[in-house]
């Protein structure tokens, strides 16, 4: 996407009786869910006594430790940076747009979840990663590739730590 189109998007999303708001909503709650949902997987597991626990934590949390470390390195830059304007949620970084973390979690979790036999749970973690990657492009704080990759990043590790080993 190029200047005109994320200004035009942000733009028309400002001119919306209460867009901006409706946005950062829709962007929190849809976070929130997947997080609340990666804490009800631990404690689905954790009561089962499943010895699936410890690879649902570690494979989460080295994945995204190695993609906070991959985006410091690739350092690519955000839309409301390089095209200078104010983005729909509020954000202070200059750069790591690529991938998006927030899209990788959500995928990663999905992953996870299916791992450990929870379908519907997936499902939802699934869908709530698709919105929030359609709402961090269209709120201008990345780019469509920066989600698209986020997305197949959290896939890619989920297949590799949960069902290759």
């Amino acid at each position: 996407m190029n200047q005109q189109t994320y200004r035009k998007i942000t733009d028309g999303i400002r001119g919306l009786k209460n867009g901006e708001k409706i946005v950062q909503f829709i962007n929190s709650i849809a976070t929130k869910i997947v997080y609340m949902a990666y804490v009800v997987g631990i404690i689905i597991l954790f009561d089962e006594k499943n010895k699936g626990l410890a690879r649902f934590v570690a494979v989460t949390a080295i994945s995204f430790i190695l993609v906070s470390i991959v985006r410091r390195f690739i350092n690519s830059e955000r839309p409301y940076t390089m095209y200078d304007f104010k983005p729909i949620i509020e954000r202070n970084k200059k750069g790591e747009s690529m991938p998006s973390r927030h899209v990788f979690s959500a995928f990663i979790i999905g992953m996870a979840f299916l791992y450990i036999g929870e379908i519907p749970l997936g499902i939802i973690v699934f869908v709530c990663g698709l919105i929030i990657a359609i709402v961090r492009v269209i709120s201008g704080v990345h780019f469509p590739k920066d989600v698209i990759v986020g997305a197949l990043v959290g896939v890619l590790c989920g297949v590799v730590g949960f069902f290759t080993f």
